[in-house]
Order: structure tokens, then C-alpha cells, then sequence
């Protein structure tokens, strides 16, 4: 929202308002299909405790609410890319396919020996990626690659960090049938949920013209990791402030006389801003992160903080056989040792760092950019040194702590018999 005053004085709008959304949760909450990620409660699991009866999900199955399809909105901040939302005209998201989804991600059944799920590697208690370096599959394998983070998928279409899956919906079913990974094939894992009648029913409901296919596993799990969204984040509560932060009392007066809905968003924003104020080394480090010298934001930018393209930053380049990422997918010479751009939102959580898990904290990540990378032939030319100050180096952690927003409830367990 742009204000100004008009030569009478008059409080005025010159650009159309929108709601900011601060601590909210559905738009219109008489409207049960047009919820607000990240705020509303889709993915705290069928209401109960224990194992999954069959009774239970029939019950839920027959209440046509939870099969009514969503109308998605994105969280403050996070909003800014409503119009990038990715899969959910091809993979509509219904309360009850994203609870299906909920069911597999957690479930080892999914996996050769039954030891190891989706969560595994993505866990909600470790930032929805895993405190190891490499992912561990079955029998302890080790990858050769860190767990991205599987939350605020909905903003991306191609996935890994080489990108070599072209939607959300094929990189779910990728690791299924990886040998390091769970170790399965598909008709195995399709055999064995085939065999469980909690899984069965839903998919025969959820997916009525196919049934349980593999396919249809990958658009639950894509729906549940839709699903997955960050609230906002100090970051974000300073960026809606500045909208109103030049007021003065006169202003202020004016929009609660003349414009209450844009005066009830001012307050919304004061007061969450005072609840979650961004630091003074946060603020510096914001200032730094998206200014030319430094330059952050030339590629991690945008609603979700990350250009979903790659580069190469040198890390690995320097080992006897390294990592050439993107370029096994796209064979352009340009691509060697490029990999995609990770979110900075809640990346505080999800250590270590780069996509070989070499990096253990946010001030060694500084420190490699302060150096200008790794040099290699394929170096990204958006990494220069930077020279920063030690003051500097410690703002920009805290700008990036700051980009720290709430997961949504996740429950764990609760599977289907």
C-alpha cells in the first residue's frame, strides 16, 4: 500500500489496498474452502489418538467437507508470490487428499525394510530437513547430498537440488524406489498399501477413477508438502510496517475516521511488529543483504527468498571428483557444479548447509560468500568477495535468523492400521 496526503490534507489512497493478513487465519471464515496456508489447520492429522481405525477414516471420508477443494492463499510475506503458486491446477489440494498425504510422508511402510519414511529426511523437528550432512537411507546408506528442505514447496515446480524432477508430485515418488534411499520399487510400495485397508479406502475415495497408483501416492504427498507453508517472520512484520511507519498522529487519525479498513491494518501491522520486532543488527543486516555491495538478493529474492535457479558457488569444486549438480541434467557447460538456490525463510533451522551438508553454521555460509566462493572455472559471476566487516558478517546471520516464521501443527503419528 502506497499514502499520501492530497493538498487539503486529507488522508488519501494511491494505490488499491489488500489485506495484509497479520494474524489472521482464512479469508473469509465463513467460507470453509478458501483457507490461508501456514495458518490454518490442515495437516494436525484425522482428530483422535492413536493407530488410524478404519472406522475412523471412514467417518472422516463421508463428511464432504474434506473433499471439497481449497482455494488457497499464501501468509503475509509469503503472499507476494500468489500468482506463482505451482500443481495445484493440475493437483486441486482437498483437507482429505492432504491428509493421505500426511499418512505416507510419516509412514515407514513406504520403505524396503520398513525403517525409513519421507520424514526421515525431512523432518518437522529439524526444519523439515535433517541435521546430517548427507541423507541416511536404509541400512544407514549415506547420499550424496544434503535433505533440502521439503517446506514452501508449493512456490517451486522443479525439484532436488539439480532440478531433475519436473514437479513436486515426481519428486515425491523419487526416493521410494533409490536404493540409498527406501529402497523399494513402486509396485512394491503400491502392493503394500494395497494390503493395508486404511489406505485403500481412501484412495479409492480420494482418486475414484484410479485408485491407489503411484501416481496418486506422488499427488497426495505433493499436496500434503503443499501444504507445508512458513508464517511470517519478524522480517516480514517489519516489511508490512513500513507501509505505515511515517505516519504521524494526524495520519493516523485521519485513516480511523475516513478509512477503517485500511486504519484496522495499521493496527495490525503496529502491533505485530512490536511483538516481533526485527533487531538492530537484524535491521542492518537487511539493509546489507538486499544492497548492490553485498548482493544476497541477486539471487536469493522474491516472496520465498530463493531465484529457484542454480549457480555455482564453488563449494565441492575442489574435490579430485566433484559434484557437477545441474549440468547432469541440462549437459550445458555452464551448469557444472551449479545447484539450486535454497529459501532463506527458516533456513535457521535446517543446518548444515550447501547442497553437500559442508557447511555447519549460517556464519560459515557468510564466510564462503565473504571469500567469493570456491574459485573454479565455473564460478557464478554473482560471486564476488565481499570484504565484509566482522560487524557486517554478524548482521547478516541475524538478518537471516530473523526470516524465521511458525510451521504449521504437524502430526506425526496417526496411521492407518
Amino acid at each position: 500500500m502506497c499514502v499520501r496526503k492530497s493538498a487539503a490534507g486529507n488522508f488519501l489512497t494511491a494505490v488499491a489496498v489488500v489485506s495484509i493478513l497479520v494474524g489472521s487465519s482464512d479469508v473469509h471464515a465463513a467460507d470453509s474452502t478458501r483457507v490461508t496456508l501456514g495458518v490454518t489447520n490442515l495437516t494436525s492429522g484425522i482428530p483422535g489418538s492413536g493407530p488410524l481405525t478404519t472406522d475412523q477414516i471412514q467417518n472422516w471420508l463421508n463428511d464432504p467437507a474434506n473433499h471439497a477443494v481449497l482455494e488457497v492463499q499464501l501468509p503475509l510475506g509469503l503472499n507476494l508470490g500468489q500468482t506463482q503458486i505451482k500443481g495445484i491446477e493440475q493437483n486441486p489440494m482437498t483437507r482429505a487428499k492432504i491428509e493421505l498425504g500426511r499418512q505416507l510422508y510419516f509412514d515407514t511402510r513406504l520403505s524396503a525394510d520398513n525403517t525409513v519414511s519421507c520424514a526421515s529426511c525431512h523432518h518437522p523437528q529439524e526444519g523439515f530437513a535433517r541435521h546430517t550432512a548427507t541423507g541416511v537411507g536404509i541400512d544407514g546408506q549415506k547420499g550424496g547430498r544434503n535433505s533440502p528442505s521439503s517446506y514452501n514447496r508449493i512456490l517451486s515446480d522443479r525439484q532436488f537440488w539439480d532440478g531433475r524432477a519436473g514437479s513436486l508430485e515426481a519428486q515425491a515418488v523419487g526416493p521410494i524406489q533409490n536404493p540409498i534411499e527406501m529402497g523399494y520399487t513402486h509396485e512394491e510400495c503400491v502392493a503394500t498399501l494395497m494390503a493395508i485397508p486404511g489406505y485403500k479406502i481412501q484412495f479409492e475415495r480420494i482418486f475414484p477413477k484410479s485408485g491407489l497408483t503411484i501416481d496418486n501416492v506422488g499427488k497426495a504427498l505433493a499436496a500434503f508438502e503443499r501444504a507445508l507453508v512458513t508464517g511470517p517472520s519478524p522480517y516480514d512484520y517489519h516489511e508490512a510496517w513500513r507501509r505505515f511507519a511515517a505516519l504521524d498522529d494526524e495520519d493516523v487519525q485521519d485513516l480511523k475516521e475516513n478509512s477503517p479498513e485500511v486504519y484496522t491494518q495499521y493496527e495490525e501491522a503496529r502491533d505485530a511488529v512490536a511483538a516481533a520486532p526485527l533487531s538492530e543488527r537484524a535491521a542492518r543486516g537487511l539493509d546489507l543483504f538486499f544492497s548492490k555491495r553485498v548482493g544476497c538478493s541477486n539471487c536469493h529474492v522474491g516472496a520465498n527468498l530463493t531465484d529457484e535457479s542454480y549457480h555455482n558457488l564453488g563449494i565441492g569444486m575442489d574435490a579430485k571428483s566433484p559434484d557437477l549438480g545441474r549440468f547432469a541434467e541440462t549437459k550445458v557447460e555452464k551448469d557444472k557444479g551449479a545447484f539450486k538456490t535454497p529459501t532463506i525463510r527458516n533456513v535457521a533451522l535446517s543446518a548444515p548447509y550447501m547442497h553437500d551438508g559442508g557447511l555447519a553454521t549460517l556464519e560459515e555460509v557468510v564466510e564462503h560468500y565473504n571469500k567469493g566462493g570456491t574459485k573454479n572455472p565455473f564460478l557464478s559471476d554473482k560471486m564476488p568477495a565481499l570484504k565484509l566487516t566482522p560487524q557486517e558478517k554478524i548482521d547478516l546471520v541475524e538478518f537471516m535468523r530473523a526470516c524465521t516464521g511458525s510451521f504449521p501443527h504437524v502430526a506425526a503419528g496417526r496411521l492407518p492400521e
